[in-house]
């Protein structure tokens, strides 16, 4: 007798094939230009139809939420690691590092898991993991005598603020200099700094441009 439980159909492999396309190029450009990157710019790279993509992703969010799932997983290792390091300080140190890099190459990051995409991402609960094991981590560095005793939670996102401000550069200069200023700044977050630090990461090889001031302090008296 046939089996009658019923099982969700699988797709067809050119189907799954298309999905995957259409996930991989999603993720490339929401890197490049933000999760409001037009649709048909995922369509075009990915070489599908944008009816093909809107019928595996009828909103905007479903495709979000697909294309950066990875990616979750992939923060929650890096906690992971940053956990089990036997110097919390340096695994705070390397989780940064990891915030930072990622920051500044990939410009739906920011949106997806610092900002919170509407809808994007069911991630309440891994956000509120993840808070909690930052401030284990950090507790833990400060009874290591590794982090100032006065460091709060709260420094982090100053910190990767002003990380993001490097976002829109070139990455040849925005990584470098991204990785210069979180070593500068975790300098001043340790609790006893040596008083001769180790060499800092280089600077980046072509310089940032010109601060782009607002239009309405163009001519003001500040201005040199």
């Amino acid at each position: 007798m046939p089996d009658q439980t019923s099982h969700k159909p699988s797709l067809r492999t050119d189907a799954r094939r298309n999905r995957e396309r259409v996930l991989e190029a999603a993720r490339e450009v929401f890197a490049a230009q933000g999760v409001d990157a037009p649709m048909s710019a995922v369509a075009r790279r990915a070489g599908v139809g944008v009816a093909t993509l809107y019928r595996r992703f009828p909103t905007r969010s479903a495709l979000v939420s697909a294309a950066f799932a990875e990616q979750l997983s992939v923060c929650a290792a890096a906690f992971e690691e940053a956990m089990a390091d036997p110097s919390p300080g340096h695994g705070l140190y390397t989780l940064l590092e990891q915030v930072c890099t990622t920051l500044v190459t990939d410009r739906g990051f920011d949106t997806v898991f610092m900002a919170g995409f509407p809808e994007a991402l069911d991630h309440a609960e891994e956000r509120a993991c993840a808070e909690e094991r930052l401030s284990r981590l950090i507790e833990r560095a400060r009874e290591a005598g590794q982090l100032r005793e006065d460091f709060d939670p709260a420094d982090i996102p100053l910190l990767l603020l002003a990380v993001n401000g490097l976002a829109g550069q070139p990455p040849y200069v925005a990584l470098p200099a991204a990785r210069r200023l979180l070593a500068y700044l975790f300098q001043a977050f340790q609790a006893h700094p040596p008083s001769r630090p180790g060499p800092l990461p280089p600077a980046p090889a072509a310089p940032l441009p010109p601060w782009d001031y607002p239009a309405r302090c163009r001519g003001s008296q500040f201005l040199v």
